[in-house]
C-alpha cells in the first residue's frame, strides 16, 4: 500500500490510479481477497438501494445511516469514488487550494478527502465525522495504513469535539441526506473561524425515476437551505467547473 506523505500538494495520480489504495484497504479491513472486493464493488449501489425503506421520514435518516447500511455503504462509496475519479480529483484539487489549519470532514464516508487533507503540510489536524461506525473504523484503518494516524481523529458527531473550532470545513455529498440541512449550515457557521472556508455541495433531487431515494427534496426544505446559506455565507470564487463551492462566513464574530 502506497503511503501519503505530508506535502504542499495532493497526490492526484495516486488517487486516479487507485483511489488511495481503496481496494486493498477494503480487502485488508474486511478480511477479503481482492477478487472478492472486485466482485462486490459493482453491486454496491444496488445492494444499498435494496436496504432503503422507501420514502424517508426525517426521524429515520440517522438510524438508517448509523445502523442499517453496515458495510454496504463502504462498497457503494468505494465504487462511486473509483468510477467518478476525475470529478473527485477536482474536488481534491479544490481542497488543496483552501484547506489549512484544523479541518472538519463532515459525513466523510470512506475518508478520501480526510486522508488527502491530512497529507497536506498546510493542515494541522483533521477531524473526520460520520454516523456509520463501519465508515469510522475503515477510515481509521486507512489512516494507519497510510501513515496519517497522527493527524486524524474519527468521531460519530460534532458533540464529540467539545466545541472545537475549524479553519476548514468539508461537507461533500451529505447535505441532501439530512432532514434539516439548514440547521447543519448554522452549526458549521457557529464553529468556523472568522477567516475560515467551507467546501460544500448538495443535490436536493430524488431523480426523475426515484434513482436517488436517499435524498431529501421538499421545496420548503430547499428554500430554507438557500435562505440560510445566503444569509450566513459569501461564496468565494474558484475556477474549477465542478458542483463543489467554497464559502466564507459573513459577519462571523468567532476568533481565528
Amino acid at each position: 500500500m502506497q503511503s501519503l506523505s505530508n506535502s504542499p500538494r495532493v497526490d492526484i495520480e495516486n488517487f486516479l490510479n487507485s483511489g488511495f489504495s481503496v481496494r486493498a484497504h477494503l480487502a485488508h479491513h474486511l478480511k477479503l481477497t481482492l477478487e472478492q472486493v472486485d466482485q462486490r464493488l459493482p453491486e454496491g449501489k444496488d445492494d444499498l438501494a435494496a436496504m432503503h425503506p422507501g420514502a424517508f421520514q426525517p426521524d429515520q435518516a440517522t438510524e438508517f445511516y448509523e445502523s442499517t447500511v453496515g458495510t454496504g455503504h463502504l462498497f457503494e462509496l468505494a465504487a462511486w469514488h473509483l468510477s467518478s475519479s476525475d470529478y473527485i480529483a477536482d474536488t481534491l484539487r479544490l481542497q488543496e487550494d483552501f484547506a489549512r489549519g484544523v479541518v472538519l470532514d463532515f459525513g466523510g464516508g470512506i475518508g478520501t478527502h480526510a486522508l488527502a487533507a491530512a497529507a497536506l503540510k498546510s493542515v494541522d489536524r483533521v477531524h473526520f465525522v460520520d454516523l456509520n461506525p463501519q465508515n469510522r473504523a475503515f477510515v481509521w484503518s486507512r489512516a494507519v495504513a497510510l501513515g496519517l494516524e497522527q493527524k486524524i481523529s474519527v468521531h460519530r458527531d460534532l458533540g464529540d469535539l467539545n466545541g472545537q473550532r475549524f479553519d476548514t470545513i468539508v461537507c461533500l455529498d451529505v447535505l441532501e441526506h439530512l432532514p434539516d440541512p439548514s440547521d447543519q449550515l448554522l452549526q458549521f457557521y457557529n464553529l468556523m473561524n472568522s477567516d475560515g472556508r467551507a467546501l460544500l455541495n448538495w443535490y436536493f433531487f430524488k431523480g426523475y425515476n426515484d434513482e436517488y431515494p436517499f435524498h431529501f427534496d421538499d421545496p420548503n426544505l430547499v428554500d430554507s437551505f438557500f435562505q440560510t446559506l445566503q444569509t450566513h455565507f459569501l461564496e468565494v470564487f474558484h475556477p474549477l467547473l465542478i458542483t463543489t463551492r467554497v464559502y466564507r462566513p459573513l459577519d462571523n464574530n468567532s476568533s481565528s
